[in-house]
């Protein structure tokens, strides 16, 4: 993902950023003066973390907390970034 944002000539995101001070929560690209987190969701064919019982439950904590502060979260896939579906929607979001 990181390539194809670079190739785009999109601004460079913040990687691992920490967006809600006092949580331990971090997104894996972060556009901080638009409020854009982009999450690339691994696993989802092996069961990871993101898809168990817990882990799924501490994304949604997440992922609301981040849209009631004002922040658009971009979830995808590696599906959506080999078919270059992930980069139009950060595109649309960043520019």
């Amino acid at each position: 993902m990181a390539l194809q944002i670079r190739a785009a000539g999109l601004p460079q995101p913040v990687r691992e950023h920490s967006p809600i001070a006092g949580r331990r929560w971090r997104v894996d690209f972060a556009w901080v003066d638009q409020l854009v987190a982009l999450e690339v969701e691994g696993g989802i064919y092996t069961q990871g973390r993101h898809n168990r019982p817990q882990g799924f439950n501490d994304d949604a904590e997440k992922y609301n907390v981040l849209a009631l502060a004002g922040w658009v979260v971009l979830r995808v896939t590696t599906d959506h970034i080999k078919s270059g579906q992930a980069l139009q929607w950060v595109q649309e979001a960043v520019r």
